[in-house]
């Protein structure tokens, strides 16, 4: 496959992550020669998802230590007047991985993954469901200001109606892609089912309908991420769900956060007195910068403090800090009222609650806008190592590129991802540490009468100087997990030295982890935890490019994920990114629809061929060259091989 490269390209971009992927379809959809590749033979970096058995390959491949020593192949390319700098073969940015089975592991270990394949060879899986489950998807094409409970004009909320009312115009000729709904009618027919005992077996046996996320975050319907994969018409490789409820862990129980007014209201947690309250509050509050006298006098102070001299009750001060605003307690006034107002503004777009959950995993999104790179021309290389940087001695620009094999590619720019950064480059930066875990669960930890809910939880801290916990539960109708499983992720900013002393104490407040085999379902009160994950990954968002010594100019690096709950960091930092290295260009401008586009001459006649079609023709023609995109990657996945 190196031979075969071109020796020239306008930009290499390392690493397969969200906002590298990202850059490189904005790259290409401007005309721009791009290279995107990765050392790993998976899309996301540490953005993606993999099935039961994927994910044990990629425990696996963390804990191997890898040769660091430069190739030599790579030493005799530099000219007299070129310098070497060596990119990091070592992955450091996951650490302190636990893995735990709580279930019966009878007969486990002669079971394996039904119609697994190895990940070595396949990069780019779709997964399908099997299991005779119904799927209804929503449309973003679409402007869905209603919640799908509430169609009559009595149901829906008076503050949705405020919130959307001077947007549904312009989000009519916005929108032009695919996202996913429940009905009514499938939440009560899916999983009539009796509770079962899970064992590790019929995990392994039914690995492949798992589909497992590094990251755990939800999109914002009216954030940055939804707002671009409309705008670029990639919406339409993914579907997507609502997240059905926002849960709160308050006074030592699990409870529901009223969302709408209609929830408001119908809320057994709250008083009559404290419904008006938090309805007069949060309708006020959503053009908060109206009312600049009202909370000028505590810029300074904390958004917490601001809520008390509101006068709203512990119970209100709660919802609205840790469920509704979700900031920390030590987060300033503005911070929470700018977070508060995000939430309220995203409430109906699609749903009752502000947030979307892309079918599959997260996953899907970096691989959704690497099929776009690939439609408009860019080259793809997994399992494909780059070497070294070549520096010119004089200009100090990055020069070229050398990959495992000896390749030199020549380039404008490179993009990296901050984990390829050789330790000198990085000496003198200080990171920040993410703690994750990941639980496969019997049921859920609210239970109603439907078991396809899709879940956000809010931990609020034991003690000062810790963090909230997000937790994020997933049912099978995502796609994400077996039927009678939930998928379970915790996130939060890392206090302690590893993650499992990080967030079990909350595993075992919410979670039952004993192994018991006779423990029946109606004896406990806590869902099951069948298997549990802790890792730590590293959260280089907040480092600033001068923090890493010694990089040129021209080359540019994107940092992993970050703890935040939402996905608006990585595409600030790709939009930031594109325009540092096109400032005139525009950023992801929307592909063309198939039925739009038009060939002249013979074209109009017949299907072109791939080799007819030059560049800029070539990306019109996205949903139909998707082949294209799936037989390159059979390709390369033999040549990996």
């Amino acid at each position: 496959m190196a031979d075969d490269l071109p020796t020239e390209f306008d930009v290499v971009i390392l690493g397969t992550g969200l906002p590298e992927s990202i850059i490189a379809a904005a790259c290409t959809r401007i005309g721009q020669r791009v290279l995107h590749i990765d050392a790993r033979n998976y899309y996301g970096g540490n953005w993606a998802s993999f099935t039961f058995s994927g994910l044990q390959t990629w425990i696996e491949n963390c804990k191997q230590e890898l040769n660091t020593e430069l190739a030599a192949a790579c030493k005799g390319q530099a000219l007299d007047n070129e310098e070497i700098i060596p990119f990091n073969k070592r992955n450091q940015t996951i650490q302190n991985i636990e893995v735990f089975c709580y279930s019966s592991t009878e007969d486990g270990e002669a079971v394996e993954e039904a119609g697994a394949l190895n990940i070595n060879s396949a990069l780019l899986t779709t997964v399908t469901s099997s299991d005779g489950q119904e799927n209804s998807s929503i449309d973003i094409s679409k402007n869905h200001t209603s919640t799908e409970q509430n169609d009559s004009p009595e149901g829906r909320s008076d503050l949705e109606e405020a919130t959307n009312s001077d947007q549904r115009s312009a989000d009519s000729t916005l929108e032009t892609g695919t996202i996913v709904e429940v009905e009514p009618s499938l939440t009560q027919a899916i999983q009539q089912d009796s509770p079962k005992t899970i064992t590790y077996s019929q995990i392994v046996k039914e690995g492949r309908r798992f589909n497992v996320d590094l990251v755990s975050k939800f999109l914002y319907s009216r954030g940055l991420l939804i707002e671009l994969l409309i705008k670029s018409n990639v919406s339409r490789y993914t579907e997507f769900k609502n997240v059905t409820r926002i849960l709160t862990y308050h006074n030592g129980k699990i409870e529901q956060v009223p969302c709408s007014r209609a929830d408001v209201f119908a809320s057994k947690q709250l008083s009559m007195v404290e419904k008006r309250i938090l309805m007069k509050f949060l309708m006020h509050y959503i053009d908060y910068e109206l009312h600049p006298e009202d909370y000028q006098d505590y810029e300074n102070s904390t958004f917490l403090e601001f809520l008390k001299s509101k006068q709203l009750t512990p119970t209100l001060q709660h919802f609205v800090l840790y469920s509704i605003a979700m900031v920390p307690e030590n987060a300033k006034t503005i911070e929470g009222l700018k977070a508060m107002q995000h939430f309220l503004r995203c409430l109906g777009r699609y749903g009752n609650t502000p947030f979307l959950f892309p079918m599959y995993g997260l996953g899907e999104i970096p691989q959704c806008f690497c099929r776009m790179c690939a439609v408009f021309g860019g080259v793809y290389c997994l399992h494909h190592s780059l070497e070294c940087l070549v520096v010119d001695g004089d200009s100090k620009l990055c020069k070229a590129v050398i990959d495992h094999r000896g390749k030199r590619v020549d380039c404008k720019y490179v993009i990296v991802e901050d984990s390829y950064l050789p330790e000198q480059i990085c000496a003198n930066v200080s990171y920040k540490q993410i703690s994750r875990a990941v639980l496969i669960t019997d049921c859920s930890i609210l239970n109603t009468e439907s078991n396809q809910e899709i879940s956000v939880l809010t931990f609020p801290p034991a003690d000062k100087g810790q963090t909230a916990v997000y937790i994020t539960e997933l049912c099978s109708s995502t796609m994400t997990c077996m039927k009678n499983t939930y998928l379970v992720h915790l996130t939060c900013s890392s206090t302690k030295p590893t993650a499992k002393e990080d967030l079990e104490p909350v595993v075992q407040q919410l979670f039952t982890l004993s192994t018991e085999n006779d423990i029946e379902a109606n004896d406990r009160t806590k869902p099951k935890v069948l298997w549990a994950l802790y890792f730590n990954m590293r959260d280089s968002s907040g480092v600033p490019r001068q923090s890493y010594a010694g990089l040129p100019p021209n080359v540019y690096v994107c940092s992993g994920p970050d703890h935040c709950f939402g996905n608006d960091h990585a595409v600030q930092q790709a939009e930031n990114l594109f325009h540092e290295l096109y400032p005139s260009e525009e950023f992801c401008p929307p592909a063309p629809n198939p039925e739009d586009i038009i060939y002249d001459g013979e074209c109009a006649q017949q299907e072109p061929s791939e080799s007819s079609i030059p560049v800029d023709s070539k990306a019109e023609a996205s949903a139909e060259n998707e082949t294209v995109v799936e037989s390159y990657e059979d390709s390369e996945a033999q040549k990996a091989e």
